[in-house]
């Protein structure tokens, strides 16, 4: 099963993540309003706001918007810090997704919600990537080669319980090559997102690395087992 948008909509995520792990850092609707309200006080009212993406989002958006723009954040790097017990992964054999860590720098792609539709979008955004707090949504400036604007991302929570912070490249491709979830394998978020960087023409050597060495294991596993 893949995350769609119809997903978002309802509480099937929230079924989801009803497991020991996770259950008591579930934010429910109200504490999600709330985060979004906060997030949005730091803004003027009634205006377009972008949101930026750097993972699955950037294929896999789900969201509604108006104009999108490849860009770099200076000051944070792309980095597969989190565990996952659902979703690319189970409790018993965890996956791992990507979150901004401070330092370095990101390329990614930064979308602009249309002010009438902030409400109903913040909300899907918040039900996807708040509902287990672990990321914080903060203001950063993208530089998209002409000018610079601000927007929303969600960087790393490193007090979460699911941080783990640097792992070894070792450690991090057999995580991926092993762990399967709800929505698919880690493994295949690797690749989309790869995939999805490429496709708008960024550059991430340190992930694209990850990438060949997930499918020569991929390959040398393969040729074990013929």
């Amino acid at each position: 099963m893949s995350l769609t948008r119809a997903a978002l909509e309802s509480e099937l995520l929230q079924e989801l993540l009803e497991i020991p792990e996770i259950r008591p850092l579930i934010l429910n609707e109200a504490q999600m309003q709330a985060s979004i309200r906060e997030t949005l006080e730091q803004r003027a009212p009634k205006s377009d706001i972008w949101v930026f993406a750097c993972g699955s989002l950037i294929w896999n958006p789900l969201i509604k918007f108006v104009e999108h723009r490849v860009g770099t954040v200076n000051g944070w790097h792309r980095q597969f810090c989190l565990w996952t017990p659902v979703g690319r992964g189970t409790s018993s054999n965890p996956g791992l997704v990507l979150g901004l860590e401070p330092g370095g720098s990101c390329g990614g792609v930064a979308y602009r919600i249309a002010a009438a539709d902030i409400p109903s979008e913040l909300l899907c955004l918040w039900r996807r990537e708040m509902i287990a707090s672990a990321y914080i949504p903060r203001w950063i400036k993208v530089f998209d080669g002409i000018e610079e604007i601000e927007a929303i991302a969600f960087t790393v929570n490193p007090h979460h319980p699911m941080y783990v912070g640097e792992l070894s490249e070792e450690a991090i491709v057999n995580t991926l090559a092993s762990a399967t979830g709800s929505f698919g394998s880690s493994a295949d978020y690797l690749m989309q997102t790869v995939s999805g960087l490429r496709a708008v023409g960024i550059q991430d050597e340190l992930l694209f690395e990850l990438h060949n060495k997930l499918l020569a294991q991929q390959k040398s596993s393969n040729s074990a087992t013929d």
